[in-house]
């Protein structure tokens, strides 16, 4: 006997070979895994506690007479030294979810949260001590939610709690133990049921559970992060100069297109990046390139297609780098920092330096004490040489702060980082998209293919009339953004459009997005007007539409040099449409070459016959011998 009497928590440790219990140690208080027992014994355990502590016996207690198969509400007795409880007909596991970073010896983490997703469901119920928008700070315990999961046999509780665990999310400054927590709930030790005491300290040890990523996937993720950051960053600092009154549009084009590095494994991938529309980039990377269309969720998320997959991405920089959650997995991607600074990577206080000042250290050998969440923590060097302290015992620091320097022992044995070489491991498959698309992003300024672009958007067409009215809308839609600029001062337009929209921005920035890419868009409207020559072959007819003749005779009318080319362009296709069809041509000049009248030198001069020699052609194999040789003389003189 202990002597206690009186409410309280007993833990034992049993001997699965012997079947035998060992008393552990009594807390005069409920222990956080409570629930565990509230769910095979179906006892409230809380409100049991204060029936004992009022004098109340157990035998007295519903709950504790329903378990032991007793009359609700009976006041007999129960001899618990000798009479049985009903047979335990549920499993019950618990999961402890905690601020503490796995891949670092779990060590305690603090810091913001921002959201905390879960929901319980008829098999598992969980708690957490803090929501959205809360935090960790570093002097509270890292415990911050438990799960606990029911089920028929320890396997289904078992599976229950994984699938839990995996629907878990939690986003903001700390790291947690929940990807972890689902590896040991895999592990054949754990599936088995022959785990020990000692099983767990042996797995931290020997880093046997660890979720490896494919490497090329974590890159290509980082950089998509880093991209749709960088975007979204540059648009606002574009927006923030307008809201100033400034009306330089200088940092507009590097919104679409900039480079970028990623490092990871002690390689750096040097990216460059070009939007092709508003929600895709293209990164090209020696040679590789990849695609990914990239939306983002209401809650934040990043989902992203490329490869011919999707990834779930979040991501948030830290002072040590970039901590990446990729499809549920969390992945730290360290800053390049110099090898002679170390630094913390905890929130805490300084407690003491385990060196002198001047005093050699080695890697891998601990060289301060720092306290974070009620613990004492060693950190350890990263590098040999003579150490500097930067702090003094006592000293408030943050994740990220520098300790201590190092004069380095080796210079030349510091871990270089290398630039990648060679081909990325992500399959090469094209983003699913349509002609219509490529043509507004075009016409959008993004970056694309023209010739293409154009080629495609009429391929499927078999309608004169529908092709008309798609090139018209195309031509207009070049037309209304360059007409804003045709004949004025860049820096009056960009004042016009912020005064005129001054709560959407993002049209003053669309409007000149378009137009800085005028010697693209101007290839696309080209190429249109090539497929508009097209269309008596195609169609039968260069008829063109009342809308089309309108937006070609607008292009005639635009008169700055930038506009030259697709002027005389649109000037053609508008006379060529008004001259005789090719047949009643061809009938008139067969009509001209058998006239014996006619002078064929004056008539090979004829202006006339611009399309002459197409028609004269088409004549060489006529049924009039007369005809023939007159076409060939007249072909030979032009």
């Amino acid at each position: 006997t202990i002597g206690y009497v009186g409410a309280g928590t007993v833990e034992y440790l049993y001997n699965a070979d012997t079947d035998d219990f060992f008393f552990l140690e009594l807390n005069p208080r409920l222990q956080v895994e409570h629930p565990v027992t509230e769910g095979v014994t179906g006892v409230n355990l809380p409100a049991t506690q204060l029936q004992v502590a009022m004098g109340i016996p157990l035998y007295n207690i519903p709950e504790i007479r329903r378990f032991y198969g007793k009359d609700l509400y009976g006041t007999d007795p129960i001899d618990f030294m000798v009479e049985e409880y009903k047979e335990i007909d549920c499993h019950i596991l618990a999961a402890r979810i905690t601020a503490e970073n796995p891949d670092e010896g779990f060590k305690p983490t603090s810091g913001s949260i921002e959201r905390i997703k879960f929901q319980s469901t008829s098999n598992v119920w969980g708690y957490f001590s803090v929501g959205a928008n809360g935090g960790i700070h570093e002097f509270a315990d890292s415990q911050f939610g438990h799960l606990f999961a029911k089920g028929a046999t320890r396997e289904q509780a078992r599976k229950a709690l994984i699938l839990a665990l995996k629907e878990i999310e939690v986003r903001g400054e700390i790291r947690t133990t929940v990807e972890y927590l689902v590896q040991l709930l895999e592990t054949k030790e754990f599936v088995e049921n022959t785990i020990d005491t000692a099983w767990l300290d042996g797995l931290i040890k020997e880093k046997s559970v660890q979720i490896e990523m494919p490497q090329h996937d974590v890159v290509i993720s980082a950089a998509v992060f880093k991209a749709f950051e960088h975007v979204r960053l540059q648009t606002e600092e574009v927006k923030e100069a307008f809201r100033k009154g400034q009306v330089s549009t200088g940092g507009i084009p590097g919104i679409n297109s900039f480079e970028l590095e990623i490092a990871y494994v002690d390689t750096k991938y040097a990216f460059q990046v070009e939007r092709s529309g508003a929600d895709v980039y293209r990164l090209t990377l020696n040679g590789n390139v990849i695609d990914a269309r990239v939306t983002q969720t209401a809650e934040g998320a990043l989902l992203a297609i490329y490869g011919g997959e999707t990834h779930r991405i979040f991501g948030m920089d830290e002072p040590l780098g970039l901590r990446l959650v990729l499809d549920g997995v969390t992945v730290l991607m360290p800053t390049i920092f110099d090898p002679s600074e170390l630094r913390t990577d905890v929130t805490g206080k300084v407690v003491r330096y385990l060196q002198d000042n001047g005093a050699s250290v080695e890697t891998g050998q601990p060289y301060v004490e720092v306290e974070a969440m009620k613990m004492i923590m060693p950190i350890k060097a990263t590098e040999s040489g003579k150490i500097a302290h930067n702090l003094s015992p006592g000293s408030v620091i943050s994740a990220g702060d520098l300790l201590a320097s190092l004069e380095l022992k080796d210079p030349s044995k510091v871990k270089k980082i290398l630039n990648f070489e060679g081909a990325l491991d992500v399959n090469a498959v094209d983003l699913e998209s349509d002609p219509k698309t490529d043509v507004a992003n075009i016409l959008a300024g993004y970056t694309g293919d023209a010739e293409a672009a154009a080629q495609g958007l009429l391929s499927d067409i078999s309608n004169g009339d529908e092709a008309a009215t798609i090139v018209a809308e195309t031509l207009n839609e070049f037309i209304r953004v360059e007409s804003l600029f045709a004949g004025k001062l860049l820096d009056d337009v960009v004042r016009d459009l912020t005064k005129a929209n001054t709560e959407t921005l993002d049209i003053v920035i669309a409007e000149n997005q378009a137009h800085k890419q005028l010697v693209l868009r101007s290839k696309l409207v080209l190429a249109l007007l090539r497929q508009v020559g097209t269309f008596e072959d195609r169609f039968g007819s260069l008829v063109l539409s009342d809308d089309l003749k309108t937006a070609l005779a607008t292009l005639t009318e635009m008169k700055q040099k930038a506009y030259g080319e697709i002027a005389l362009a649109a000037d053609e296709l508008i006379r060529q449409s008004e001259a005789p069809s090719f047949d009643s041509r061809l009938v008139e000049l067969r009509e001209q070459l058998k006239d014996s009248a006619t002078d064929l030198k004056t008539l090979s001069y004829s202006p006339t016959l611009s399309a002459g020699v197409d028609l004269l052609t088409s004549l060489f194999a006529d049924a009039d011998a007369a005809v023939r040789a007159a076409a060939v003389e007249v072909y030979a003189r032009r």
